[in-house]
């Protein structure tokens, strides 16, 4: 069906919106702050493993210390600690699901003042971690950063809302896969080296990168269909049964377990590096694990696991689908409503959870595997999570343009 002009001109309206912001937010991170020695600050930032890991998320803010340099990061952070004090706590839990939209604007008005503080404390941080490079590190000094930090986190914040309500896709995820974007040109400057490979080995490169892309789309699009059927449907359940189900996602918590447990696993060296002056005991045995390959991969691998169950338990609830299914009229097939239909889609995402987790640490060390069969680190800047963010990102946001033109034909349909 052709698509009419009017929702040509809507849709092309939310996109020029999303690219404004998305353009605005970007000029906000090279707004210096002023009484910041920026050429001293960036050059002994080169090696600074977590502030490059920070900078993949902030677009380089933390190598700028610009005016929008903490980025979405405060924000995802809140984002996650309310996700997770639903889940703890019962009364947000009962907000959110039974007072409708003003139970969603109460956690969304929640996870706002959770942004605010975070902010303050990350940029409290920034202050102190900056006082070398400062011309008159005081009081004032101090509190303009944190003021000036905090404001461009807000207004971070309010960006990706607007994204999200009057524009194309999710916001924040639209900002975090700006700020990945844009650093490509800087890392591809990097191989300055690539034409001395042969065209066998470019070959290869080229295939790799290809195969990595196609299984990160394997592992954000894949899904186990549990099928469902309701009482309506029992005189047809031969006709109707396969076509309702529950999508259950192979990887639920997309690529933040990477992320988790990539923070967690670079804590160590930071403590090595910022804390931990002299040799001591601490010390030896956070080298042992950085330096041995074997130690390193098993504790990496156990953690992205822990970071996959925690997410899914944070994001699917096998309780509040059994509760849906019987408000629907609907169940399993062969499962009695119930505690039975609990324990069997709590085994179903387990199992999903389990299998997603390890694909996802296949991914996450393939530059590793690389960089020791072929001597090249082709990925250097560029990793699979950021590789994983892409994928997942423009294949929401293509899925919600597609969405939004099949409601507007569908509305007009009805008219």
């Amino acid at each position: 069906m052709p698509i009419n002009m009017e929702y040509k001109n809507k849709l092309t309206t939310k996109v020029i919106i999303t690219i404004i912001i998305l353009f605005i937010s970007r000029i906000g991170i090279f707004i210096p702050i002023p009484g910041i020695d920026h050429q001293g600050f960036n050059t002994n930032l080169v090696d600074n493993k977590i502030i490059n890991f920070l900078n993949i998320f902030s677009g380089g803010g933390f190598s700028t210390i610009g005016v929008f340099s903490l980025g979405i990061i405060p924000y995802i952070n809140s984002s996650i600690i309310t996700k997770l004090l639903v889940k703890l706590i019962p009364q947000l839990e009962e907000t959110q699901k039974n007072e409708g939209e003003i139970g969603k604007q109460k956690i969304i008005q929640i996870t706002r003042y959770f942004t605010v503080i975070w902010a303050i404390i990350q940029s409290l941080s920034i202050s102190i971690w900056i006082k070398p490079y400062t011309f008159n590190w005081n009081n004032y000094f101090i509190i303009d950063l944190i003021t000036i930090l905090t404001t461009g986190s807000i207004i971070m914040m309010w960006f990706s809302e607007l994204i999200t309500e009057y524009g194309i896709g999710n916001g924040a995820s639209l900002i975090i896969f700006q700020n990945i974007i844009s650093n490509i040109p800087k890392n591809l400057s990097n191989y300055s080296t690539m034409n001395t490979y042969s065209l066998l080995t470019i070959t290869s490169i080229g295939t790799l990168c290809i195969l990595i892309l196609m299984i990160n789309i394997l592992i954000q699009d894949s899904k186990r269909k549990v099928n469902i059927i309701s009482t309506k449907q029992l005189g047809e359940i031969n006709n109707l049964g396969e076509q309702n189900y529950i999508p259950l996602k192979l990887n639920q918590g997309g690529v933040m377990p990477i992320v988790f447990a990539s923070a967690v696993i670079a804590l160590p060296q930071y403590v090595m590096y910022n804390i931990v002056q002299e040799e001591s005991w601490i010390k030896t045995i956070i080298k042992l694990i950085l330096t041995n390959n074997a130690i390193y991969l098993l504790i990496y691998s156990i953690l992205i696991v822990i970071f996959s169950f925690f997410y899914s338990s944070i994001t699917l609830n096998p309780e509040d689908i059994s509760e849906n299914l019987q408000k629907m009229g609907a169940s399993l097939p062969n499962i009695r409503p119930g505690q039975e239909t609990i324990q069997y889609l709590q085994r179903v995402i387990n199992k999903l959870t389990l299998i997603g987790s390890l694909f996802l640490f296949f991914i996450a060390q393939l530059p590793f595997i690389v960089s020791k069969t072929t001597q090249l680190n082709i990925f250097q800047g560029l990793g699979t999570t950021s590789l994983l963010i892409l994928v997942g990102v423009a294949i929401d946001t293509a899925k919600q343009i597609q969405i939004y033109i099949i409601s507007e034909q569908y509305d007009n349909m009805m008219e």
